[in-house]
């Protein structure tokens, strides 16, 4: 006895949601680890007056949330292809505070942008330092890939006198051969204005971790139909 078409179509979509999950868990636990022990970037989590910045701040969160997202993958992968319900159960539970987590997210940030848009200006700046000091590889390309996005250019927006200014857009018009825009500024008022974005991306991911958990709690109630079939059939044989 197996599952029906919906059954089977629901553990394949959690299957496919696992692979994406563990890809991004995969990243951001990659790219936390990489920031807290590189020799580059180690000395901010020793020194006593960091240890509070947001750049301290952002990797932990990092390292948590790839962490905590490949937990859910282990959960969700073993139940779906296996179709045991212990881990499913698990699984829903997970994928139902994650959800609830992300919408909370979503509303805080909205409601909080200035405060948010502050902290993400001084991670900006932090990443800033980082390079200046040891002009890291891998800040740098981070760097460059900021100031294209937003078209800005270090923390001076002058580009005969900025240190980085390598990683700068090239300038559009005279005006910005003398000075472009600056990069903490330039995100502050970019993240508040697209404030309401992130917070209905934050909710969209919410309402997928639901789609995800309909799935698992559809696929739920199959296996214990079959399982319980299996018992009957065996039952009346022997």
């Amino acid at each position: 006895m197996a599952l029906d078409g919906c059954g089977l179509f629901c553990k394949y979509i959690l299957i496919i949601f696992n692979i994406i999950f563990a890809v991004v868990g995969f990243a951001f636990l990659g790219l936390g680890l990489w920031l807290r022990f590189s020799n580059d970037t180690r000395g901010i989590f020793e020194i006593e007056a960091l240890s509070s910045t947001t750049f301290v701040t952002a990797v932990t969160v990092l390292i948590i949330l790839g962490t905590v997202m490949l937990v859910v993958v282990v959960f969700g992968d073993y139940g779906a292809c296996n179709e045991k319900r212990c881990a499913l159960q698990v699984f829903s539970v997970l994928l139902a505070l994650l959800a609830g987590a992300a919408v909370a997210v979503g509303v805080i940030t909205y409601s909080k942008k200035d405060e948010v848009g502050l902290h993400i200006a001084d991670f900006y700046s932090s990443m800033y330092a980082l390079y200046v000091s040891n002009g890291d590889p891998v800040v740098r390309v981070t760097l460059t890939f900021i100031h294209m996005m937003l078209h800005c250019c270090g923390l001076t927006g002058v580009p005969l006198v900025e240190i980085a200014a390598e990683t700068c857009p090239k300038p559009q018009g005279i005006f910005e051969h003398i000075v472009m825009p600056s990069c903490p500024g330039i995100i502050m008022s970019t993240f508040d204005s697209r404030a309401p974005l992130v917070m209905g991306i934050l909710i969209g991911t919410g309402a997928l971790l639901v789609v995800a958990l309909i799935c698992t709690i559809i696929l739920l109630k199959q296996v214990k139909e079959v399982q319980q079939d299996v018992a009957a059939y065996y039952r009346t044989v022997y």
